[in-house]
């Protein structure tokens, strides 16, 4: 019995926009993810902390939702971040039933020093472009995101 290959069904596969964009996220949330650990920080916690910095302060069901992550992962997070210095949990002023989350002077730091290594890591992502190169992709990926 002779078996018949699909010609170049792996070539196709990888020349798909929806193959290639996934591919070029994933290397550049690697990039990013090693960047950020220099302060300590794995990507969920980095946006969690970047949320409560932007949000804050903010009901911890706020940040489930804003962020679609599942509850009990941020409280863990949360916890982390706690134990780290960077953020506080209080009881929250429009709702004492509820704890407020708030970014310390600390986690501000960290956020200001994270926004720069996401930079770094970028810039090596986009390398291999020229900068008008750079920008239009960025261009690009926005229209198609947006779409």
């Amino acid at each position: 019995m002779t078996r018949i290959e699909s010609p170049g069904a792996l070539a196709h596969i990888q020349s798909l926009p929806s193959w290639l964009v996934g591919r070029v996220a994933a290397r550049g949330r690697g990039l990013v993810a090693e960047a950020i650990a220099e302060e300590g920080l794995r990507l969920p916690q980095h946006a969690i902390l970047a949320a409560v910095s932007e949000c804050g302060p903010v009901a911890q069901a706020d940040l489930v939702r804003r962020l679609g992550f599942d509850a009990k992962d941020v409280v863990l997070l949360l916890n982390d971040l706690e134990d780290a210095g960077l953020a506080v949990r209080r009881p929250d002023p429009r709702d004492r039933r509820k704890n407020a989350v708030t970014v310390t002077e600390a986690g501000t730091q960290t956020l200001e020093r994270c926004a720069e290594l996401a930079e770094r890591a970028n810039a090596e992502l986009l390398a291999p472009l020229s900068a008008a190169e750079g920008k239009r992709l960025m261009e690009l990926l926005t229209r198609v995101h947006e779409a």
